[in-house]
């Protein structure tokens, strides 16, 4: 932990040096450690650091003291993105104690606007992130509109290892482009189709149609209890696409996949079907948890949302807005693993706990 700590002292300031009171490297730890103890305004970091500030000096230098909320603010906004993602890397390594280790799982894209940063006058930002099956954040990128993700995705793919993984995105992923570039990574893809491309959705749709042909396919099911009501999931997987007249299009294309959610509820019963285009081989089950795993994504969005109150975060400056939400992520990756003696404990009990006794909990993490 000793390394990752030293890490953050090279964090590059751009302040004139002859005024600088208080130090980059300790705003950002202040504005770490607050977001694991369930603080999220800048007041609130304030109020944590002062609280807490004889544990601080444990690990930071505070020379002047600990700086105004104004000033965490304007400082932190000033910190590169790309200093602070790395630094996430790091910590995640070090936690995980995957250091060096190539990710070969699931890796879900989707994006996500900050809706409190949103103003009469300006664009909300717009964040796309990679999560992987495990829940951890491992690369975002900023833009500042929802249909730009066709064009930071790309990017995001060259920032992580996705080689040996399986990418799954929404329909406005399933792109000729980001399939060429998952592909050329070494990665397999598993893309949602809408009507957005021509009429492969349609095509597709028209074919698990079919009842001989749909007889024909590999398939699984699965059921499970959720939210007071039964849960059906099937997966028709189907490497018959020697009709398919977009197939040379899309690059490693091998397999179509539907999926039919039944969810059975206070007598009453609701069906959604869906379809994807995949490099995958023919076998369902993997299809199948391709398809489940996307899902890690949508509830990494609702711990931001909920457990992290994001969207009640008015914070206008662009940059301290996208800083803030890179390191609710690495708060998220880190609450993951933090192990605070109860089992089955969410992860906004486990921020509670550690607002009431940071340093008993903390202590635990800088162990490592």
């Amino acid at each position: 932990m000793n390394n990752i700590m030293r890490w953050l002292s090279v964090v590059e300031d751009r302040r004139q040096q002859k005024k600088i009171r208080h130090l980059m490297k300790d705003i950002i730890a202040i504005v770490f450690f607050a977001e694991l103890a369930n603080a999220d305004e800048w007041i609130e970091i304030y109020y944590f650091a002062v609280t807490n500030e004889k544990f601080l000096r444990k690990y930071l230098e505070l020379p002047h003291g600990i700086p105004s909320h104004d000033t965490i603010q304007r400082v932190f906004a000033m910190v590169s993105a790309e200093y602070l993602q790395e630094f996430r890397r790091r910590w995640h390594e070090v936690m995980s104690g995957n250091e060096g280790e190539k990710i070969k799982r699931i890796l879900s894209i989707d994006g996500k606007t900050q809706r409190g940063n949103g103003k009469a006058e300006t664009k909300a930002n717009h964040i796309v992130s990679a999560v992987d099956e495990d829940g951890f954040c491992i690369g975002d990128r900023l833009t500042d509109e929802k249909s730009n993700e066709i064009t930071v995705i790309p990017e995001l793919l060259d920032a992580v290892n996705i080689k040996g993984c399986i990418v799954t995105t929404d329909a406005m992923g399933c792109q000729k482009e980001i399939v060429q570039k998952i592909r050329k990574k070494g990665a397999d893809y598993v893309l949602a189709l809408k009507g957005n491309q021509g009429t492969l959705h349609e095509d597709v749709r028209q074919y698990f149609e079919e009842p001989e042909l749909l007889d024909r396919c590999a398939y699984t099911k699965v059921i499970e209890k959720a939210r007071g009501g039964i849960e059906t999931r099937e997966y028709w997987q189907s490497d018959d696409i020697s009709w398919l007249g977009q197939k040379k299009e899309w690059v490693g294309l091998q397999t179509i996949v539907m999926t039919r959610n039944t969810v059975s509820k206070n007598g009453e019963t609701k069906k959604e079907e869906r379809y994807f285009i995949s490099s995958l081989p023919l076998a369902v089950k993997e299809a199948a948890r391709a398809v489940r795993g996307h899902w890690m994504v949508e509830s990494y969005h609702w711990h931001l949302d909920v457990t992290f109150r994001e969207d009640g975060n008015h914070t206008a400056d662009k940059a301290a807005a996208y800083n803030l939400n890179i390191i609710k992520k690495l708060a998220i990756n880190t609450l993951k693993l933090l192990d605070v003696g109860f089992k089955n404990i969410s992860l906004k009990n486990k921020r509670y706990l550690l607002s009431m006794n940071f340093e008993k909990y903390f202590e635990t993490l800088m162990a490592v």
